[in-house]
């Protein structure tokens, strides 16, 4: 996940160098192209801000899982309050965000205005909207990955189909065959989640559970300490892999953010007239810390 953000971040911010190598002045682009891109980025906006409060949500989990190793020091007490950590826990991991499942209505949304424009006369502006089609077509399909990912189920996973037409079609279409295959055959599976560093946590948590699940009767030191210790491993790993998804996250939000402001300064320096949809000023302000 962390090397599919890093790659949106990469094709969002060549197409904008794209854009400046073409000198196409902003008010040659036809009134269509601009407001379905104000109104695509400000739907990418809010789905950033949905995958940074699921991360953020993630990341709170962790701490049921500190607070049931540092209660793991072999009294009956103690064990009660760490399992009523780990089941915490479950809740935790198992809670639905909203936010998140809205983002299923925004793709849908950005998939029904996916296609690629019919451009008459210009050379520049077909080179501009084969560009812009193929970041639309790599956004939907990475975000979708991200939202099946996170809402652990395959049930509303995209086979998004994309124009015949493009050089790229073809290792396109493999590459979402092959990806879709493999999310629908871990859920199918039965495992609740699609996220390898959260479903090794889980796996290493149930093996602990049983072993504190009394309380009361005599406990193998080696093997609490070993499980203990391997639980420990698995939060740690899984809370680096989450900062570093989070940092990814608002890198790519401030790139949309920058593109769609620098589009907008050049409409009012242009005196173009459109009527873009206006963000909210505070958009950032709204990820959850």
């Amino acid at each position: 996940m962390n090397q599919a953000i890093s790659t949106l971040c990469a094709v969002h911010t060549d197409v904008k160098t794209l854009i400046a190598d073409l000198e196409l002045p902003v008010s040659d682009w036809d009134e269509k192209w601009i407001g379905v891109y104000l109104d695509n980025s400000l739907k990418m906006l809010d789905m950033c801000i949905a995958y940074s409060s699921e991360i953020a949500r993630l990341s709170q989990g962790n701490l049921y899982l500190q607070c049931s190793l540092h209660n793991l020091d072999g009294s009956p007490t103690q064990f009660m309050k760490a399992r009523s950590s780990l089941d915490g826990w479950k809740q935790h991991i198992n809670a639905k965000n909203q936010r998140l499942e809205n983002c299923f209505a925004i793709l849908d949304s950005l998939t029904e205005s996916l296609n690629l424009p019919k451009i008459k006369n210009s050379a520049k502006g077909k080179v501009l909207m084969h560009a812009m089609y193929g970041v639309r077509v790599a956004t939907v399909f990475i975000c979708s990955i991200f939202a099946v990912a996170f809402s652990g189920s395959a049930t509303k996973l995209k086979d998004l189909q994309v124009c015949e037409t493009c050089l790229w079609t073809e290792a396109f279409v493999d590459l979402r065959d092959f990806i879709n295959g493999e999310i629908r055959s871990i859920y199918s599976g039965g495992k609740f989640t699609a996220l390898k560093e959260l479903e090794a946590l889980d796996v290493s948590m149930k093996k602990l559970y049983p072993v504190i699940q009394d309380g009361i009767d005599p406990i193998d030191a080696s093997e609490l300490e070993l499980l203990t210790s391997d639980l420990n491993k698995k939060t740690e790993k899984f809370s680096e892999q989450l900062d570093l998804l989070a940092k990814e996250a608002d890198k790519f939000f401030q790139i949309l953010l920058t593109g769609r402001d620098a589009l907008l300064c050049n409409l009012r320096v242009g005196s173009t007239i459109v009527k873009p949809v206006q963000p909210n000023n505070n958009v950032h302000k709204r990820m959850v810390k």
